[in-house]
């Protein structure tokens, strides 16, 4: 753990001078931070475990403390440093990830601190509006995010479900569609292949490696904070959702499918018996995530279940005299990731590729 002593600070600041650079896997303070702050899963220790064990990346976390050694605010990141240059980000490959800082002061002492490193910082915040009143930070873009309130009974909550949706969870159950959660790597596996097929097929994108699903098995689901949920009709699965779970919040993280297996509606009844387990288990939210702007189905998809909606905000500090993005590399990345997610391509070099070049889109 480092320590920073801030010099000249207002009477207003001194409760606050003390900043801690610390490790967010290991560090005894930061669980605290994020514990008593409410925190979402993306501040957890485990989900950070999981973006340092799956990219090799070494998170940091700047931690404000008081005068009696308490941790009272703090933000977590990592340092990037690949062909598209050098940035912080903070985190990638999550939803958002608000800085944990309730005053303009201490927002101000943790920033300047990551500021001084002397590149480009990338936040998305849902709830801190501290960045967004920065001058320092402009909005580069916003998506959606949705989540339903568990706490009604579940009678309450079926009402809250749409009629399309209801009559889709009928026909699944007529049909004979079972939901079990998953218990080995093996229906992991399967998860991923349809996973893999969804953002190639459908997205023309890569899908996160296989480590990255390992990784979170292994911190979440082993751990009891998660589990997936898989749709099958007799031994044949044709849906899963992934959930993780944290601090009295159940988050819906990843869905995938057969395609040969919607015609089931299998994923209404993910939903449905997801809000179920959820409810049983004493879960206050269930956060359906983000969907970016231009993803209306997705959208659709997930105000049927009564969620209420919000917006994420992605910030971006650029320091004064650095060099513009070099538009090119983003180019090449798009060419690459079009011509190794075409039709023609196996999937096993879809995937090989994706392992190689996901983690230059953080």
């Amino acid at each position: 753990m480092i320590i920073v002593q801030r010099p000249n600070l207002s009477a207003k600041e001194e409760t606050r001078s003390k900043i801690a650079c610390v490790d967010p896997c290991t560090d005894d303070m930061w669980s605290d931070l994020v514990s008593r702050l409410s925190g979402s899963v993306f501040h957890s220790p485990e989900w950070i475990r999981v973006l340092a064990d799956t990219y090799g990346w070494t998170p940091r976390a700047l931690v404000a403390i008081d005068n009696e050694e308490k941790p009272v605010a703090g933000i977590p990141f990592c340092r990037v440093s690949d062909v598209k240059g050098d940035r912080v980000v903070s985190l990638p490959f999550s939803d958002y990830c608000d800085p944990l800082v309730d005053d303009k002061a201490t927002w101000r002492l943790l920033i300047d601190e990551l500021i001084q490193q002397g590149c480009r910082i990338n936040l998305r915040c849902l709830r801190n509006t501290l960045p967004l009143e920065d001058e320092r930070f402009s909005c580069e873009s916003q998506a959606k995010w949705h989540a339903l309130d568990l706490r009604p009974d579940i009678e309450s909550l079926w009402r809250t479900i749409d009629d399309s949706a209801q009559r889709a969870i009928r026909k699944s159950q007529r049909e004979g569609i079972s939901v079990k959660v998953a218990q080995s790597e093996k229906e992991l596996r399967t998860f991923f292949e349809m996973h893999l097929k969804v953002r190639k097929y459908k997205y023309r994108l890569f899908a996160q490696p296989y480590t990255f699903f390992q990784n979170i098995w292994r911190h979440f689901v082993e751990k009891g904070q998660g589990f997936l949920l898989l749709a099958a009709k007799g031994d044949k699965i044709l849906a899963g959702d992934f959930f993780l779970e944290w601090n009295g919040t159940l988050y819906y993280k990843f869905n995938a499918s057969f395609t040969d297996g919607l015609p089931f509606r299998p994923n209404d009844l993910l939903i449905w018996e997801a809000m179920r387990l959820g409810k049983s288990r004493g879960f206050a939210t269930l956060d359906f995530g983000l969907s970016d702007w231009d993803q209306g189905g997705l959208v659709r998809y997930k105000r049927k279940f009564g969620v209420t909606e919000e917006i994420i905000s992605f910030l971006r500090h650029e320091p004064e005299g650095l060099s513009p993005i070099n538009s090119a590399v983003g180019e090449i990345l798009s060419k690459i990731t079009r011509s190794f997610t075409d039709n023609r391509v196996p999937d096993p070099m879809t995937e090989l590729a994706g392992g190689f070049l996901y983690k230059l889109f953080a």
